[in-house]
């Protein structure tokens, strides 16, 4: 015999027996119940994809682990596939698979570990840069109508950037496009493409700028979340178009962008008109331009069928022009003849006083002649009386030379220890030695006696 069993019937003794998989469905309610809807942290492991689209893995950190499951309703609006190893946050709830009584983890959303609190920082920086008017709609630039030359910030590898120039090549073959590429994700991506963007307005080659890349998670799409790119592009005085990611990705350069695409296709289509429309809006025009150039004619045949009937004889308008030529031909030589008078009279005034005042060419280099021999003769005589100077010091000097003494019988004693001239008795000592400077060479001699005398004075 059975028992009907609920969660809230309690466990009694007795013979009353409760079906397994009463059991179990009691056990996963009451977990359920006790087990609000939550983050859980941890490793993924074991995952599969099934072919109805639902996903199976575990979750473990180093002491335990639980098995998860994520049916394909959640799973495909997931931003990225987990992959062995992955360190993520699910959000679920505590549930019991009652066929094999297994307990596992009804997964409702996925993201990687951190993207929390990347999200918060995201938030954190919006709200900053909000408040200081970065995102403000007076400050956005309108974008050029048809613009001349189309710029692109992107990586060289990028799928967005071939979807961009795919779409450019359609729909505005005319317009020409400079690429500048830079990093889209990375440590360095951000300042990289803020970088780019400063080279594109130094250049001022462009008329409008796009930046762009494809989806991913919050990670990839980080730095585009950077600060220094939001001022970047803020302070950019090209427009610039944000094409980042898909439709549901939102980015801080997005905020700051003068025009925010949902994808890098979109921001294509945004900057060029499409090449039919603007042939189609160059017909209309041309037959409207068609049409007043017609009506322009017709009026100008309606003002010269007026201006015909006002016509003179051409006979009398020329007898009359002829007149008139002939009275302005005789003024003109009338007034032309008086000037040429007056012109040649001040012509023959110049001339006599050129005459005047002509310089004598042969005179003054006759004088630059005499003044010249003047100067070499006057610098002759100064050469000679410097020689005859210069022998007067140098006999003089010749005069005063020490050795002319030392050829007068003279001698001079010097001390071979401190190269100093003995000039007293008192200086020598029996038994030294010194050196002796005649007129013809030196000796050392040596003191063997010494006999204080007054000498004369010479």
């Amino acid at each position: 015999m059975t028992a009907e069993f609920s969660p809230s019937t309690p466990f009694v003794g007795g013979d009353a027996v409760i079906p397994v998989s009463a059991l179990n469905r009691a056990i996963g309610t009451l977990l359920e119940r006790a087990f609000a809807l939550a983050w859980i942290a941890g490793e993924v492991s074991n995952f599969t994809r099934a072919a109805s689209g639902h996903w199976y893995f575990s979750i473990k950190d180093d002491c335990a682990q639980i098995r998860c499951v994520m049916f394909r309703g959640r799973a495909q609006y997931a931003q990225f596939t987990p992959r062995e190893g992955d360190r993520i946050e699910v959000r679920a709830t505590v549930t019991m698979y009652e066929p094999r009584g297994e307990l596992q983890l009804n997964v409702e959303a996925v993201r990687r570990t951190g993207q929390g609190r990347l999200y918060e920082a995201f938030l954190k920086l919006k709200a900053q840069l909000e408040a200081e008017g970065l995102f403000a709609a007076e400050r956005k630039r309108a974008l050029p109508s048809h613009p001349r030359t189309i710029g692109i910030v992107t990586s060289l590898q990028a799928a967005a950037l071939r979807d961009v120039l795919t779409t450019l090549a359609r729909r505005a073959p005319h317009v020409p496009v400079i690429v500048y590429p830079a990093p889209v994700q990375g440590a360095d991506a951000a300042a990289r493409v803020a970088a780019m963007i400063g080279t594109a307005n130094r250049r001022a080659e462009v008329d409008v700028l796009i930046v762009c890349r494809g989806g991913g998670s919050i990670e990839d799409l980080w730095a585009f979340n950077d600060e220094s790119l939001a001022r970047a592009i803020a302070s950019s005085v090209l427009p610039i178009v944000s094409g980042v990611g898909h439709e549901t990705d939102f980015t801080i350069a997005d905020f700051a962008a003068d025009v925010r695409a949902p994808t890098p296709t979109a921001a294509a289509e945004l900057v060029s008109a499409q090449r039919t429309v603007l042939l189609r809006e160059l017909d209309h025009r041309h037959a409207a331009l068609a049409r007043g150039f017609g009506r322009m004619m017709e009026r100008r045949a309606q003002q010269l069928d007026w201006l015909a009937r006002r016509l003179v004889s051409p006979a009398e308008r020329i007898a009359r022009q002829r007149q008139h030529l002939r009275q302005l031909s005789l003024r003109l030589c009338s007034a032309g003849a008086r000037p040429v008078r007056d012109a040649r009279a001040q012509l023959t005034m110049v001339q006599l006083r050129w005459q005047r005042s002509r310089p004598d060419m042969e005179r003054a280099s006759e004088r630059v002649q005499r003044l010249g021999q003047r100067l070499r003769d006057a610098l002759r005589r100064q050469h000679e009386r410097r020689r005859a100077q210069v022998s007067e010091l140098a006999a003089r000097t010749e005069l005063l030379s020490p050795r002319r003494t030392l050829e007068r019988g003279y001698a001079a004693l010097i001390d071979p220890h401190s190269g100093a001239a003995v000039r007293a008795p008192d200086a020598l000592n029996p038994g030294s030695r010194v050196t002796v400077h005649l007129a013809h060479g030196s000796a050392d001699l040596g003191i063997a006696h010494v006999q204080p005398r007054l000498d004369e004075e010479f």
